[in-house]
């Protein structure tokens, strides 16, 4: 992964915001190297991540992939095919094409590390300005492990590549998977 970001999309409202989303829903952007993780492999955590036979309570919260090219447009029809026939059910997650991503607020920007005040502070240290932050593929990694996402062995492999110290680093690792050794 290179970076994740949270934001709006899918509507027609210029610069919505948190109070004011007008015809947006919530969305993710994820930046990522296909040589390293494929499409596909992004779709099938996707579809994983949540009940795509349920109905969408809100047009806020709406289940949906935003594609920005015929053959990702075409891998998820196929994944969400799969999905249909696995479930043998019909799947109410929208495949829609992409038409713009509006970067949310910086408080709901790596939401869980953002809970975590001393690694907070070690990542304000090397990222002062927010924007490097918020685009920091460490920050993403960490905000993900924080949150209980990933593998535990990728942890231990990555983890001197964050740039924390030894003593947030131990922290990280006895506090983000404690239930996972």
């Amino acid at each position: 992964m290179v970076r994740t970001r949270v934001g709006y999309s899918g509507g027609i409202k210029k610069n919505p915001t948190y109070h004011s989303l007008g015809d947006h829903s919530e969305t993710i952007q994820i930046d990522f190297d296909p040589s390293q993780i494929p499409y596909e492999k992004l779709l099938d955590v996707f579809w994983a991540a949540h009940d795509p036979t349920s109905r969408s309570w809100s047009r806020q919260y709406k289940a949906a992939v935003f594609f920005h090219s015929k053959a990702q447009e075409k891998l998820a029809l196929e994944t969400k095919d799969r999905e249909a026939a696995g479930r043998k059910s019909k799947i109410l997650t929208e495949i829609l094409p992409f038409s713009g991503f509006y970067l949310a607020e910086g408080y709901h920007q790596k939401y869980s590390l953002r809970q975590k005040p001393d690694l907070m502070r070690e990542f304000m240290a090397m990222y002062p300005d927010d924007g490097d932050f918020i685009n920091s593929t460490a920050a993403a990694r960490v905000n993900g492990y924080v949150a209980s996402y990933g593998a535990y062995a990728t942890l231990l492999t990555d983890i001197n590549s964050f740039g924390l110290s030894p003593e947030e680093s131990k922290k990280l690792i006895d506090q983000a998977f404690r239930s996972k050794r």
